[in-house]
């Protein structure tokens, strides 16, 4: 009778544990690929015999012949006591789960404790080989042998032949043969996966293969259980001739479930082992190439497809080969792309065709990651009005990493701009334009530098509502910029400031002062709203993935971080900043002109000022600042030190919901 209603009564814990204490972290030294090389080869010849005796055919050898084989090392020494300990260990048991899983535990405590997982699952499958291969070789040449006759009549396999037992045990036979295949498959995906997992994978990837290996110990036992459970078959229910047999298919059931999800992950890594080269091989391309179609073709068309790229001014199909020698502007977004990020781009397409030699092409490569229905006709629709360069939309893996971790991409479209030998000039100019606009072109790190270095990213929005600040620049007068949270401190900033102006001593020395608000007070026509803005993209692109900054964007970072204080200030000199403070210091400052006064005989207004400055700063009570960067502008610096301290800054993630269409921050 076969135990036919079979439950597996534990729970994946509850197995785990139970085995984990049974390993130890030393490992045994075991040559386990030339152990499984062995085990395989008598496998599978045992299997070919049995499954021909069951179906009277003659031939094996042929069969044999198309198996691929690999072979053991030559100094490869079995470890033939032990297979002969986990094999006795593994006889005549009564059959049953219970039984089988108390075997498999009595197994992994007492004899592979110090071998690694993939170890525990050869050796016994190793030491059911020798059994097996042993049972089966009788099988095949007792009947031509006296020797093989003797001993295979103390082993009962002249009983097992006889047709009326043959018959009976027929279908035991096959479930048996069938399950031993299956198991092998199992030991050698666990061996494969456990090389795999050797390779240098991506954080994520890594992080995902390491929850595959946590659950290979499962199917290590499950593999060992299976194996126990076929010796039983064979041993007390076939050999024995009793009518209480093992009931195989449960445990070939739960095989195959192991074994597909196996194989699935070893897909998953080979995968991920060819990305990851190819987007190495990307990234030592773009640091050594000296041509920008060579970049470009790794980049979009690595297969080498025809004609890759749409020409939008004549809606053909070109070749990579046309960009050679050019300067290019690669538009990376998704197929969601904003009328803002349009218009920002037709004004840099109008700009570079004004250029000579059309030096500056524009390329839109649309990321997309996952196909999905309706792809292409979205894809026409935003194509179709693009007058410049448009890359197909199905960019390799590799591609995709490269953006992402090299450029940063996250949510909000990039503008990366190449030069012709394909390095990298600007990571976002789109950050650029939304500061200095069209006049920042071709946006190139010397240009940047240059408009970086005379202000203009503070002054624009601010020129704008007054036309007189652009003369007191020019005359290079002292101007304050103020503004903040608190509206008493608002009103009474312009009055001390103009008590400052209309000094005796100020007047003496020439020294003119003005001053602007940059708050919500009534009267104010600063657009506020671009003013951060730019603050804020010119502190991204020059902070981006840097721990020390320069003095300009130091400025900027100080300045940022008074955004939502209750009060700041800034003196200027012309377009040129003195310094950023608190407005509670600048105004103390002011308002005792009377204890540093004395100093304009010696110094420059700003030098004194200055001075000054930094005596009161050093007395008042230090005040957290806080910089909120958007999560989504690109690579947030993973340290930041602090302009005020130089300490390295603390870092923390929130989150913000305006329920509509708001995006997570991460606040530093």
């Amino acid at each position: 009778m076969a135990i036919s209603s079979y439950q597996f009564t534990l729970s994946e814990n509850e197995i785990l544990r139970q085995i984990c204490p049974t390993h130890f972290h030393i490992n045994e030294k075991l040559d386990v690929e030339s152990l499984f090389i062995m085990a395989e080869k008598i496998l599978n010849r045992s299997t070919l015999v049995v499954d021909n005796f069951l179906q009277q055919k003659q031939g094996t050898q042929a069969t044999i012949e198309h198996l691929e084989e690999k072979t053991p090392k030559a100094s490869f020494s079995p470890p033939l006591c032990l297979l002969k300990k986990i094999s006795f260990e593994m006889q005549c048991k009564e059959p049953g789960y219970p039984i089988a899983h108390a075997t498999t535990l009595s197994i992994l405590n007492n004899l592979l404790s110090r071998y690694s997982w993939d170890a525990k699952a050869v050796l016994t499958l190793a030491a059911f080989a020798l059994d097996y291969g042993e049972f089966c070789l009788l099988v095949k040449i007792q009947s031509s042998e006296e020797l093989a006759k003797s001993v295979g009549t103390l082993k009962r396999v002249p009983v097992l032949l006889k047709g009326v037992t043959m018959q009976k045990n027929q279908q035991a036979f096959i479930d048996l043969n069938k399950v031993v295949k299956t198991t092998m498959k199992v030991i050698k995906c666990i061996f494969e996966l456990e090389k795999l997992s050797n390779f240098d994978f991506d954080t994520k990837d890594g992080s995902e293969l390491a929850t595959v290996l946590g659950r290979i110990k499962l199917d290590v036992y499950w593999a060992i259980t299976t194996i126990v459970a076929s010796t039983t078959q064979r041993s007390s229910c076939l050999i024995f001739d009793e009518d209480k047999k093992q009931e195989l298919n449960p445990f070939a059931d739960k095989l195959n479930v192991i074994l597909t999800e196996l194989e699935k992950q070893i897909v998953f890594c080979k995968e991920q082992i060819a990305e990851t080269q190819d987007y190495g091989k990307l990234v030592k391309l773009f640091q050594t190439s000296m041509e920008i179609t060579e970049v470009l073709h790794e980049l979009i068309d690595p297969t080498n497809r025809m004609q890759p790229l749409i020409d939008g001014s004549t809606k053909t199909q070109v070749e990579i080969d046309v960009l050679k020698g050019k300067s290019v502007f690669l538009f990376i977004s998704d197929l969601e792309i904003s009328n803002d990020d349009i218009s920002m781009l037709q004004k840099i397409f109008d700009k570079a065709g004004k250029e000579k030699e059309e030096q500056y092409k524009i390329v839109w490569i649309p990321f997309v990651e996952q196909l999905r229905e309706g792809l292409d006709k979205e894809f026409e629709t935003k194509r179709s009005s693009m007058p410049w360069y448009v890359a197909r939309y199905y960019l390799p893996k590799a591609s995709c990493r490269f953006i992402k971790k090299q450029w940063n991409f996250k949510v909000k479209p990039l503008l990366v701009v190449l030069n012709p030998q394909g390095k990298m000039e600007c990571e976002n100019a789109f950050l650029i334009f939304s500061i200095y606009g069209v006049e920042a072109f071709p946006f190139t790190s010397a240009k940047v530098k240059t408009m970086e270095t005379d202000f203009s990213w503070l002054w624009s929005p601010i020129i704008n509502a007054n036309s007189e600040i652009e003369n007191w620049i020019k005359e290079k007068k002292y101007i304050f910029l103020y503004g903040g949270q608190d509206n008493e401190w608002i009103q009474k900033f312009p009055e001390r400031v103009k008590v400052l102006a209309d000094q005796d001593l100020i007047k003496q020395k020439g020294i003119s002062i003005q001053w602007v608000s940059v708050s919500e007070s009534e009267g104010n026509k600063v657009d506020l709203e671009r003013f951060w803005t730019n603050i804020e993209s010119l502190f991204i692109s020059k902070a981006q993935g840097k721990t020390q900054i320069d003095v300009v964007a130091r400025e900027i970072q100080k300045l940022l971080s008074y955004k939502n204080e209750k009060e700041w200030a800034v003196l200027t000199k012309g377009s040129s900043v003195v310094l950023v403070s608190s407005g509670k210091v600048i105004l103390k400052v002011v308002e005792e002109f009377e204890q540093w006064k004395i100093k304009l005989n010696e110094k420059d207004f700003e030098l004194a000022f200055k001075d000054y400055h930094d005596e009161v700063f050093k007395d008042e009570k230090y005040i957290c600042h806080h910089i909120k960067i958007p999560y989504n502008t690109g690579k947030i610096p993973e340290t930041l030190e602090c302009s005020h301290c130089h300490r390295i800054m603390d870092t923390y993630i929130s989150y913000k919901c305006c329920h509509n269409d708001g995006v997570a921050e991460a606040v530093h």
